[in-house]
C-alpha cells in the first residue's frame, strides 16, 4: 500500500526562511564588510509579519530575537525588544505598507532598520553610533530583492 506524502505545513517554510536568515547573518564576512552586514533576521520577519500578520507577530519576533541574541553572543533581550518593537510598527501599519511600491517599502525598511539599530545601541554601549546608518541602507536596497524572494516561497509552497 502506497502511502500518501502529507505537505508541508506552512509554518515549517516560515520557520526555514528564519533560520536561513539566521545562518546568513552568521556567515563571516571581511572586516569591511562586517559593518555594513543587512539585517536578514529583522527583514525576513518584516515580510512575513506584512505578508501574513496573524501568523508573525511581536511574539514571533520576540522568540526570534531571544534565539538571535544567544546565536550572536549579545546580551540576552536586545535583539528580542527591538524585533518586537519593529513588528509591532510593521503589525499596526501592515495594511498601509502592503499598498506602497516596493522603493517606498524600502525607505521604511530603511527606518525600521534604524529603530532596530538605535534600540540595540541604547541598550548596548559596544555598539558604535556611526556605524548603525550602514546596515540601513544596505537593508532598504536588498529588501525588493528580499521581497520577491520570499514572495515566491509563499506562493510556490502555498503558505497562507
Amino acid at each position: 500500500m502506497a502511502t500518501v506524502m502529507k505537505p508541508v505545513n506552512g509554518t515549517a517554510y516560515i520557520i526555514l526562511t528564519v533560520l536561513f536568515a539566521m545562518v546568513l547573518q552568521l556567515l563571516p564576512l571581511p572586516t569591511a564588510l562586517e559593518l555594513a552586514r543587512p539585517e536578514f533576521v529583522l527583514i525576513v520577519l518584516i515580510y512575513w509579519s506584512m505578508a501574513l500578520p496573524d501568523r508573525v507577530g511581536v511574539a514571533t519576533a520576540w522568540i526570534t530575537g531571544l534565539f538571535v541574541d544567544v546565536l550572536l553572543g549579545t546580551s540576552l533581550g536586545i535583539n528580542a525588544l527591538s524585533y518586537s518593537v519593529v513588528v509591532y510598527l510593521i503589525a499596526r501599519f501592515y495594511l498601509q505598507l502592503r499598498q506602497y511600491p516596493h522603493w517606498q517599502q524600502a525607505l521604511i525598511i530603511f527606518a525600521l532598520v534604524l529603530v532596530n539599530k538605535f534600540i540595540n545601541l541604547m541598550m548596548n554601549s559596544n555598539v558604535d553610533a556611526m556605524y548603525i546608518v550602514l546596515p540601513a541602507i544596505i537593508s532598504a536596497i536588498l529588501w525588493p530583492f528580499m521581497y520577491l524572494l520570499l514572495r515566491l516561497i509563499r506562493r510556490t509552497f502555498n503558505v497562507t
